[in-house]
């Protein structure tokens, strides 16, 4: 449910796949559009590249939603996006009324409401067809109205787990899962792995944003390096509108990127076994899922802390260090990198990822020799999930204010 192929930045890709749906139903190409979206959706979709586009930021992704994308695609909404359709949708943009609103008050940090309009025209009578589409919570959960009311009434944020209708989860049920379950249904995590090399495989031999991965590269050929080069040229495809799918994590790319290549190549260095391997991956994904269901899908906390973590775990299993180990693991991250902020997504966010997945190196070699930060020291606890849900409360609560003032800073550039 949590590890699944996107083609782009997921939140454009969630709007143009809202607005897709609101066409279904219209049942033919809108005159007229509205778009009302969370802050958070808007901060994400600014600045980042519109798959195989040239160009960045919603209106594009809006008009190509309207023009060619099919909801059933899911996160791969603009996968027939070709240079004939984009020729269609600049044109399309030109001669069609597109009306963007940034709600103060949305009923969930992740919030896409689209309402779209023909006119038909009947001899000389004429009358507007009407549809909506909304999406809430997850960037493929479409709503109906009467919930998003109730929700609305009750006042509800992110907080809500994930995976509302389970337990949640702890950090021993990861491990555990991961290390006793059976190997081949966790085989999809190796495809997903592999598809996310070759993003960055694609990153080596383009310009794509700020071309990390490619200069990284380009240096010493250490393990340590592959994995900074991999992880940063991955996000450069994704971020720079590639058109290349990429295995996404809890609803981002960049998460999914994070948590899979250098899991994978350090598996490949040591010559791990398949089953190794895949064990390896499950414990990253899952732990990257796990401290999203109290984060929340969009936070001020840069989603590429928690990705690296997942990194961190599956790395220290993969050096052979077992549970202990890896909650050494979780607070060496949690006491380094836990207030990175989440700017936006955009071609800098490589430089974030290689932050995050360095540190998940040093981490989890770290970890290895029993060396970790103690609970007297700062948000350290004894109990690793309460040190998980003190990272948590923090990028959800704590910076609430600080993801205002982000907003605020991006939107009113001279």
């Amino acid at each position: 449910q949590e590890v699944v192929p996107a083609i782009g930045c997921t939140e454009p890709v969630c709007v143009a796949l809202c607005v897709a749906r609101a066409k279904e139903k219209l049942g033919t190409e809108p005159d007229a559009i509205t778009v009302r979206l969370s802050k958070n959706i808007y901060k994400n979709a600014m600045a980042v590249g519109i798959p195989n586009t040239g160009m960045t930021g919603l209106p594009i992704a809006i008009a190509l939603g309207a023009t060619i994308g099919r909801s059933e695609l899911g996160l791969e909404v603009l996968r027939d996006t070709t240079p004939e359709a984009v020729a269609y949708a600049k044109d399309y943009m030109a001669r069609v009324p597109i009306s963007l609103e940034v709600l103060e008050n949305a009923p969930d940090v992740l919030y896409v409401r689209v309402e779209v309009e023909k006119v038909l025209r009947v001899l000389k009578v004429a009358s507007v067809q009407k549809a909506s589409a909304t999406i809430m919570g997850e960037h493929t959960h479409f709503v109906d109205k009467a919930s998003v009311d109730r929700v609305s009434n009750e006042c509800r944020s992110s907080v809500e787990p994930i995976l509302s209708e389970q337990s949640e989860l702890t950090l021993r049920e990861v491990f555990d899962f991961a290390m006793q379950a059976e190997v081949e249904p966790l085989r999809f995590l190796l495809e997903g792995a592999e598809m996310n090399i070759a993003a960055a495989e694609y990153a080596f031999k383009h310009k794509c944003g700020h071309c990390l991965g490619q200069i990284l590269a380009k240096q010493e050929n250490s393990i340590f390096e592959q994995i900074l080069a991999y992880t940063s040229g991955a996000c450069d495809a994704r971020m720079s509108g590639a058109m290349v799918p990429v295995m996404s994590n809890s609803g981002s790319g960049n998460q999914g990127i994070s948590c899979s290549v250098p899991v994978l190549l350090y598996a490949r260095h040591i010559k791990a076994s398949e089953e190794q391997t895949l064990r390896a991956l499950a414990l990253s994904n899952l732990t990257v899922i796990y401290i999203k269901q109290s984060l929340g899908r969009l936070s001020a906390l840069c989603g590429c802390v928690v990705a690296a973590t997942g990194s961190a775990c599956g790395i220290t299993y993969l050096k052979g260090g077992n549970y202990e180990e890896v909650t050494y693991a979780v607070k060496n991250m949690i006491a380094n990198i836990s207030g990175m902020i989440c700017d936006g997504a955009k071609p800098g966010c490589a430089l974030k990822v290689t932050s995050g997945v360095a540190t998940a190196v040093i981490a989890a070699s770290l970890a290895m020799e029993h060396s970790y930060p103690e609970a007297t020291e700062g948000i350290i606890d004894e109990d690793i999930d309460r040190t998980i849900h003190n990272l948590t409360r923090i990028g959800h609560d704590g910076m609430r204010q600080t993801d205002e003032l982000i907003l605020d800073i991006m939107t009113h550039k001279q």
